[in-house]
């Protein structure tokens, strides 16, 4: 079937309107045949088209746009469209689509120019001495555009030759999208199996690519038409509900008198409009909710003055009707990535029946239906400067386009670089992480902190090692929730660490993905230096052979140290004194139990052995609880007097919690060493999720300085938590 606009009322173009009417341009075909006017006036075409510019630019130059005119139309003249019209009322309604956008004049003379490179003898160079080298600019971007094969075997390169085409300028893309929204329009005069590759084409590049923009209005109507072409018979049904509802009271209607009769009895001038559903938005809608009832065919819409009466309103809404507080979204104070901005409600009438609310400023409104046309020229600084506070600025420079451009050159294979974007294109829902430093990051639903780390820190997030979420340590695979607060944990050495492999399989944005494969493919793993179960992820070797340990009556047992079997690097003798301890059993030998080793000033006690030793534990010691349970009688042990710590030698035994990164093992022990302690044994569990833990036996001559020595541990990069043995952490290992 032809592909043909959805018959909803025309809602005009000025500001405060609830939806820019972008499809009453038909009357072009006749004033096209008549030709150009006189030069002391407009030509009768393209005076509708200065008409609606200078509503939104007051001061616009139009000789320019009567010059475009008139060489646009010289230039197609004799040429004609297949619906039989004459060629130039094309480029006259893309250029109306645009104005009616609020497009700045260089955009709409480039508009107007946009098919005669391509398709008459004008020359670029003639474009460019007659209108600027701006407009040169846009027009060789738009050409470039018409050149893109969008048949399926060219899939993967079109979307890369539209960015490079674009040359980091939304202008292009602008004039593209109107381009594609009247060629849409005018599919009724091809062929089906062409219309339906024009429209799946349509659906999934150009349609999300006006969502990022923001440019609503063209969105919308797109969507329709796809769904017109590609959904015939959920089309025809989606009319016909919408039909049916025509003809009866509109519960939205009598929503909109209550809020303005609350509004005005409050004092807060405002605009309250019903701002009806578009064809998909209905279907959905119908999907989500089953049968749909008149209050879901549309939404309210209050425009008001600034910001401070956006929350003035929903505050009158929530006192007199019934919130859902389900549907309460704030979408100003954390605007989405597209530059949209709007509080978002939903109240309970008098009958009950619930009535969805869009709440925003006539600006914000503005930006909304037109995304970053309303900008004007988002690269010109003094219109950027003169945005009103509050707004957003152009996110495309550097932004979006500019990341996408970035992507683009750097992923050679065009497969790699289509596969990424079609899923990053796909993603229909954004949440909103805050970050440590008070700014925010808009991601994809379902990003991890791989996604944000690259999103925040672009390729110096290779250097990352795990992130705090909502203040608790998490790994890099951990999946981000909308209002999450994030926290990057980074080595600070980019230059010896790097993403492995597993990262790939938690990376959701094309920025991680591409940045991943990009260091990976220029740092390809050595097999004979990879790590494993006995290799420490910086290359150390940990397969030292283990010496057996005396086994102390079953106090140290398989669980303290861990359920995975450690690869143990024997290190320095074992021998110690233990001296410094008074034992309530005369001409015992003392042992310091191997599992909690204490040191002065640790609360202690004592279970007697076989061969008339005497161990001593720590009182907060695992073991102290299992022997005392199995009915093991205690001995008294304290500390002497003369032992204040600093009188002899004493071992303890540390556990570091890190994120796994080249290198930790000999940071580590760098760190142990400028304490002045002696490594008696290390042990180094497999990675788990990107964790390690780092068990070490160490000898003081100093236990007054334990503190400091674990401080010292914690401060090597990548490590989280240090404790002593007989205090393990079971978050750490979950």
């Amino acid at each position: 079937m032809s592909a043909e606009a959805p018959d909803q009322a025309a809602l005009g173009r000025r500001r405060g309107l609830p939806r820019i009417d972008l499809r009453n341009i038909r009357r072009f075909g006749r004033a096209a045949l008549l030709g150009p006017a006189s030069r002391d006036r407009l030509p009768d075409a393209i005076e509708h088209v200065a008409k609606v510019h200078r509503a939104y630019h007051p001061g616009a130059d139009l000789d320019v746009l009567r010059q475009a005119y008139v060489l646009a139309e010289s230039s197609h003249r004799g040429q004609m469209r297949k619906s039989g019209e004459p060629y130039i009322t094309h480029p006259l309604a893309v250029t109306l689509i645009l104005a009616e956008l609020g497009a700045e004049t260089t955009t709409l003379t480039a508009s107007l120019l946009h098919d005669t490179v391509e398709d008459t003898e004008v020359t670029l160079d003639q474009v460019g001495e007659q209108f600027g080298e701006e407009v040169r600019y846009l027009v060789d971007g738009v050409t470039k555009l018409e050149k893109v094969d969008y048949g399926a075997a060219a899939e993967p390169e079109t979307f890369r030759k539209m960015l490079v085409a674009t040359g980091n300028d939304v202008r292009v893309m602008s004039i593209k999208l109107a381009d594609r929204l009247h060629n849409m329009r005018t599919l009724g005069v091809m062929r089906p199996e062409k219309q339906a590759r024009i429209a799946k084409v349509t659906r999934d590049v150009l349609i999300p690519l006006a969502e990022r923009l923001g440019v609503q209005a063209l969105k919308t109507e797109l969507e329709d038409l796809v769904f017109a072409i590609l959904h015939p018979e959920e089309y025809a049904r989606t009319r016909e509900l919408l039909q049916a509802h025509a003809d009866r009271p509109d519960p939205l209607a009598r929503a909109a008198a209550d809020v303005r009769t609350v509004l005005q009895e409050a004092g807060i001038t405002a605009e309250v409009l019903v701002r009806p559903r578009h064809f998909v938005s209905v279907h959905r809608a119908g999907i989500k909710r089953g049968e749909l009832t008149g209050s879901d065919l549309g939404r309210l819409l209050v425009l008001v003055a600034d910001d401070a009466d956006c929350y003035a309103v929903l505050g009158e809404l929530h006192t007199c009707f019934t919130p859902v507080i389900s549907e309460f979204k704030d979408f100003i104070a954390v605007p989405k990535f597209n530059l949209y901005q709007s509080l978002h409600t939903a109240v309970a009438g008098r009958t009950g029946e619930v009535a969805e609310v869009l709440i925003r400023t006539h600006q914000m409104h503005r930006v909304a239906e037109a995304g970053v046309i309303a900008l004007g020229n988002p690269y010109a600084p003094t219109e950027a400067a003169a945005a009103p506070e509050g707004e957003r600025a152009d996110p495309t420079r550097p932004g979006w386009l500019s990341r996408l451009l970035e992507w683009q050159s750097a992923t050679p294979d065009p497969d790699i670089f289509w596969t990424a974007l079609r899923d990053d294109l796909a993603q229909d829902r954004e949440i909103t992480v805050f970050r440590s430093d008070g700014g925010t990051l808009g991601l994809p639903a379902g990003a991890s902190c791989v996604d944000a780390a690259y999103a925040q820190y672009g390729e110096d997030a290779h250097s990352c090692i795990g992130a705090r979420v909502n203040g608790r340590i998490a790994t890099l695979s951990t999946v981000l929730c909308d209002g999450d607060t994030l926290q990057l944990l980074m080595t600070g050495d980019a230059a010896s660490s790097g993403p492995s492999p597993e990262w790939l399989d938690h990376a959701r944005t094309p920025a991680a993905r591409i940045a991943i494969n990009r260091w990976l493919a220029a740092h390809p793993a050595d097999p004979a230096h990879e790590p494993s179960q006995g290799e420490a992820p910086g290359g150390e070797h940990l397969h030292a052979p283990v010496e057996p340990e005396e086994a102390e009556s079953g106090e140290a047992e398989p669980e303290d140290i861990g359920d995975a079997a450690p690869a143990v690097l024997p290190v320095a003798s074992a021998g110690r004194p233990e001296a410094g301890i008074v034992v309530d059993l005369p001409g015992a030998i003392v042992r310091l139990a191997r599992c909690c080793t204490p040191v002065p000033p640790d609360a202690i006690t004592g279970f007697a052995v076989r061969g008339g030793a005497v161990t001593v534990h720590r009182e907060r010691c695992p073991a102290v609880a299992r022997m005392t349970a199995a009915g093991r009688d205690r001995v008294g042990v304290r500390w002497s007097e003369q032992d204040d710590g600093d009188g002899g030698d004493y071992r303890v035994t540390l556990f570091a919690e890190a994120f796994s990164r080249p290198h930790l093992l000999a940071d580590l022990t760098e760190a142990i060493a400028a304490e002045g302690a002696e490594v008696v044994a290390a042990a180094v569990e497999p990675p788990r999720e990107q964790r390690v833990r780092h068990t070490y036996t160490l000898q003081l001559s100093d236990a007054g300085r334990l503190p400091t020595l674990m401080r010292a541990m914690r401060d090597v990069p990548g490590v989280y938590d240090v404790t002593r043995e007989g205090r393990r952490v079971a978050t750490a290992r979950s």
